[in-house]
């Protein structure tokens, strides 16, 4: 099918009192389209571009440039029962997170629900619309500058026509989704997404992440999960990569054999182009100071590649997910990952996060039943 030739008035808002304006009709019950457009430039945090909104057959493109959105979103999105409708969410709510800390009020992500009724795993918006709507998506802005100014014109058409289906697309997921009795389903993962979005002090167990750490000693395994999360609080608030900070090759090397001076620091970690003296001086004091009981005590062991009995439970549950799925006619990944039947069978049973819900139900007991003796 031909491009959409659908070109939807848009107004380009650069001033408080115009964005006020036109979300002054947004009110309870209200369904509004939400997408970003944002770009990653050396920067941690991503730097949101622009803004759309769609609602009741309006459209607005948002410059966050031109000025401090402040509260305005936070008052208006965040605001019960009001819905707000996106599209795989979690980039835009990390791009959005100054805005929308809590992230929207109730959360309709159009991806999750496109699983929940039988059409894939991450599946594009582009193939969603073309489904569901019957519209094909120029997609020829997809790698723009989005920071330029003026935005040319054929960006702001490509921008805005992000959100001109999402109102159609949501009414029809919303009845698939109740006729597969999935609704209370969604939800849930909405939240979830909602949640790890808002987030501010990033992964609390980043050391899980790992693998090669996993026959370290508990005590070095705490000493790693210091580093990183000084890394990440760091690169935090100098908005810069956590890479520029530190490699995830030079935590590793630099916890397993730690410098022992800060002139052997500064050799082995040179030419890393955030890691200035202060956070030099930082990262050594952070990798000197002894290890307590309790932060040993509060470090997730790492989790390591499954070998023996834990392979084989492992593979006997993937086995049992399967089945469950077809039977559920979800697809498995979306009911339980491999990555989280390792974490439950190699943490010695300990339930993952996410499995907690409606996952829960439907597979703990199946799955408690395969862990090994």
């Amino acid at each position: 099918m031909p491009p959409s030739d659908l070109a939807p008035s848009a107004p380009w808002i650069d001033r408080p009192d115009a964005l006020a304006e036109w979300l002054t009709p947004i009110g309870p019950g209200t369904v509004v389209g939400l997408d970003t457009e944002f770009m990653r430039r050396n920067t941690f945090y991503p730097q949101l571009a622009l803004l759309q909104l769609a609602h009741d057959g309006r459209y607005a493109l948002i410059d966050p440039l031109a000025f401090p959105l402040g509260d305005a979103l936070s008052r208006t999105l965040g605001a019960p029962p009001v819905v707000t409708v996106m599209h795989s969410a979690g980039e835009d709510l990390e791009a959005l997170s100054r805005y929308l800390p809590e992230g929207p009020h109730t959360l309709f992500d159009t991806q999750i629900a496109a699983a929940y009724v039988g059409m894939g795993l991450g599946i594009s918006y582009r193939a969603l619309v073309a489904e569901l709507v019957g519209d094909e998506l120029d997609k020829g802005e997809t790698r723009s500058d989005w920071l330029q100014r003026p935005l040319t014109e054929s960006q702001k058409r490509y921008a805005a026509l992000d959100v001109v289906h999402l109102h159609p697309v949501h009414a029809i997921l919303t009845d698939r989704l109740a006729e597969r009795g999935r609704t209370e389903w969604h939800a849930e993962d909405c939240a979830r997404m909602k949640r790890r979005a808002s987030q501010r002090d990033g992964d609390p167990q980043p050391q899980r992440g790992f693998k090669p750490a996993a026959e370290w000693r508990p005590e070095r395994q705490a000493l790693l999960r210091r580093v990183l999360r000084w890394r990440d609080a760091t690169a935090r608030a100098l908005d810069k990569p956590r890479s520029w900070l530190l490699e995830d090759a030079h935590a590793l090397d630099l916890v397993d054999k730690p410098a022992a001076t800060l002139a052997a620091l500064e050799e082995r970690t040179r030419g890393t182009r955030a890691l200035r003296s202060q956070q030099r001086d930082e990262l050594f004091a952070v990798l000197q100071a002894p290890v307590s009981p309790d932060e040993i005590a509060a470090t997730a062991p790492v989790i390591g590649h499954p070998f023996g009995d834990a392979k084989r439970a492992i593979n006997e549950m993937r086995t049992v997910v399967d089945e469950l799925a077809t039977q559920l006619d979800l697809p498995a990944g979306l009911l339980c990952s491999r990555r989280s039947l390792e974490e439950y069978v190699m943490s010695a049973g300990t339930w993952p996060e996410a499995l907690e819900g409606w996952r829960k139900g439907v597979l703990h007991e199946r799955l408690a039943a395969l862990l090994p003796e």
